[in-house]
């Protein structure tokens, strides 16, 4: 039985007219008419009796509105107050981030992303793991990609910018101790995190004094004078402009290969509060990427 047959139905009954029935839907006449005689065919009965100047229920028509107007005045409503088909972006936005980056960039955004858009609720999940999105609900997700394309399909990703990063120490450590120039010189205590070691393609005997595998407890490490740390630009930034960490130029930086990129399911039409979100976030970006 289709939708648009049942609410042609319940315009002609209510209007006990084709041709106010055809104006009130936006259609013609002759659409209207073929939609009842469509109807009556599938029910195997008359639901409308028509006279040359009047258009009354039949006792079948008057069963089937009674059962059937009601029902599709609440779909209607419903359907009109879905979230993404209001102009204005509404409805929960689920997120998830890695904790150094959720930290250290995301109250900001999602604090101008709340003021802008006040229809959109925000439900953010910190986690380094790596969530399944559609399995799990999440409408998009921040993480750190390599250059390659995605290996899942039903994901699309949009590009953040690189992940720059360099060496930072405490003005302490670089007065006690001085400044290296080559990663894993002697004499200096170095603090990696297990992923970089991969990520730079640094040679496995370069001696390090500390693992960690938390950036932001990296960054920490290095503020109080532990040794030399490499950090992603927005993690560092807030201590550089602070004065508590300065950057330690090397010979060989072993830069970062990956980029920060905004993953999201592909199913078709991108919501509205994706779309805003990652405006929103793109503008941001460009503050953080000019960060040392």
């Amino acid at each position: 039985m289709s939708f648009e047959l049942l609410t042609v139905f319940v315009a002609v009954a209510e209007a006990s007219s084709f041709t106010k029935a055809a104006h009130k839907l936006g259609m013609g006449k002759g659409t209207v008419s073929r939609a009842i005689a469509s109807l009556e065919r599938q029910l195997g009965a008359e639901l409308l009796h028509r006279t040359t100047h009047a258009v009354a229920l039949s006792t079948a028509g008057t069963a089937l509105y009674e059962r059937t107007a009601q029902h599709l005045a609440a779909l209607n409503q419903a359907l009109q107050k879905l979230p993404e088909r209001a102009e204005e972006p509404s409805g929960v936005l689920r997120l998830t981030a890695p904790s150094d980056f959720a930290y250290v960039v995301l109250p900001e955004v999602l604090t101008q992303f709340a003021r802008r858009y006040p229809k959109v609720q925000l439900d953010l999940r910190v986690t380094n793991a790596n969530v399944d999105l559609v399995a799990q609900g999440f409408d998009l997700a921040i993480r750190a990609v390599g250059g390659g394309k995605m290996k899942d399909s039903t994901l699309t990703i949009r590009r953040l910018g690189p992940a720059t990063g360099g060496w930072f120490a405490a003005p302490s450590y670089l007065a006690r101790r001085g400044r290296p120039k080559e990663v894993g010189e002697e004499g200096h205590d170095w603090i990696l995190h297990p992923a970089q070691r991969t990520l730079m393609k640094l040679p496995a005997d370069t001696p390090f004094r500390f693992f960690c595998d938390d950036i932001l407890m990296t960054r920490s490490l290095a503020r109080e004078g532990a040794g030399i740390c490499m950090l992603p630009a927005f993690a560092a930034a807030p201590y550089v402009a602070e004065g508590l960490l300065q950057a330690v130029p090397l010979t060989d930086q072993h830069a970062f290969k990956a980029e920060l990129a905004l993953v999201y399911p592909s199913s078709g039409q991108v919501p509205r509060k994706i779309t805003a979100f990652r405006d929103v976030l793109l503008e941001a970006m460009k503050k953080w990427s000019a960060a040392p």
